[in-house]
């Protein structure tokens, strides 16, 4: 079975990272999306809002789960029996960022494998920060995420 992991932080989830779950969900049997519990990072979300918005999102997506992880992605992919990152891409300096992610992954653990995804054109502005710094001055971004957690992300910030 072709199994993958898609981490991020997803503080929040946007079109554009459900976007690269759909696509990679058409390649692998399965896609774990797994959100980092970072400690040196103060998310606007905590795990449990995080992981609850990306459960409504892809419950149309069969074949994907959602999980968090703490520590090295490697270790929790190992664990998971999974080999194989993808990673979206926007522009070139999430390339350079995720170019060194993958080969110290590599280092780490040989068999690991990054697969890296381009966004689509239409969401190659767009990250979560984005999202957080509009909806925090009362924009509009209903256009940015998906329609099932629109709300929850507004209300964040009333």
């Amino acid at each position: 079975m072709t199994k993958a992991i898609y981490p991020g932080s997803f503080d929040p989830v946007t079109k554009g990272h459900l976007d690269i779950i759909q696509r990679a969900s058409k390649i692998m049997e399965h896609i774990t999306v797994a959100v980092l519990e970072n400690p040196r990072k103060v998310a606007t979300f905590d795990i449990e809002e995080r992981v609850a918005m990306l459960n409504l999102v892809t419950k149309t997506c069969p074949n994907v789960t959602v999980d968090y992880y703490r520590g090295l992605l490697i270790d929790y992919a190992q664990n998971k029996n999974i080999n194989i990152i993808i990673k979206g891409l926007r522009a070139m300096s999430d390339f350079e960022f995720e170019f060194q992610m993958a080969l110290v992954n590599q280092k780490l653990k040989p068999a690991m494998e990054t697969m890296f995804m381009m966004t689509n054109n239409k969401y190659s502005y767009l990250s979560s920060s984005i999202v957080k710094e509009i909806a925090s001055l009362g924009g509009d971004i209903s256009s940015l995420v998906p329609p099932e957690v629109y709300e929850t992300i507004v209300a964040k910030y009333r």
